[in-house]
């Protein structure tokens, strides 16, 4: 159960910058962090542990999902 709860406050981390990191999203907070938790779940599955399996390597897995979510998510909202 804690590992769970870790891994969905890492998700909510991982949205929350990707929507600093990535320029337009506009999609607000609460959608960001939505879109960060998808993002860090495609993530794992995409990257695995390539940057690591601690901490670190997670945050940096899961930010890398959530851009990549947030840049389709634009790209079918039309921005750029």
């Amino acid at each position: 159960m804690t590992g769970i709860l870790i891994s969905l406050a890492i998700g909510c981390l991982c949205g929350f910058l990707a929507g600093k990191l990535f320029k337009g999203s506009g999609n607000g907070l609460i959608l960001n962090i939505v879109l960060g938790l998808v993002g860090s779940a495609l993530g794992s599955w995409l990257i695995g542990n390539f940057f690591g399996s601690g901490l670190l390597g997670q945050i940096v897995t899961g930010t890398l999902g959530a851009i990549l979510i947030l840049w389709v998510v634009s790209l079918i909202r039309g921005r750029k």
